[in-house]
């Protein structure tokens, strides 16, 4: 699940990945991600992508370079909210570290944005 760009970010193209693009705000969803996912982990999903929705709508750049995923100001944000959604229906947080894990970061860096989100490691 993502936010459409606008236009497709040089740091995604240099990465082999051509995301669906979009003039409007929209967010793009896995159709096996909506058949498959538990309930809580698409509500935080969408959470988590509305919130870059507005980040967007107030200027920020969702993809700026020289960050790592795990240290780009705009998603720590968007993952603490989520997880703050998470916290108030009572998630543990075993499922919090599997929501945050992630297929396209190392476990090095999986384990540095559980520690930018506040999430308690194992």
């Amino acid at each position: 699940m993502y936010v459409a760009p606008h236009e497709v970010p040089e740091l995604l193209r240099r990465a082999g990945f051509t995301p669906f693009t979009s003039p409007d705000d929209c967010i793009v969803v896995g159709g096996a991600h909506l058949r498959r996912s538990p309930l809580l982990t698409l509500y935080l999903d969408i959470l988590h992508e509305l919130y870059h929705v507005r980040q967007r709508a107030d200027g920020t750049d969702l993809w700026k370079e020289g960050y790592r995923y795990a240290d780009r100001p705009s998603e720590i944000e968007a993952y603490r909210f989520a997880i703050e959604r998470a916290r108030e229906q009572h998630a543990p947080e075993s499922y919090l570290r599997e929501y945050l894990r992630v297929e396209w970061i190392a476990e090095k860096e999986y384990r540095l944005l559980l520690k930018n989100v506040g999430v308690l490691g194992r």
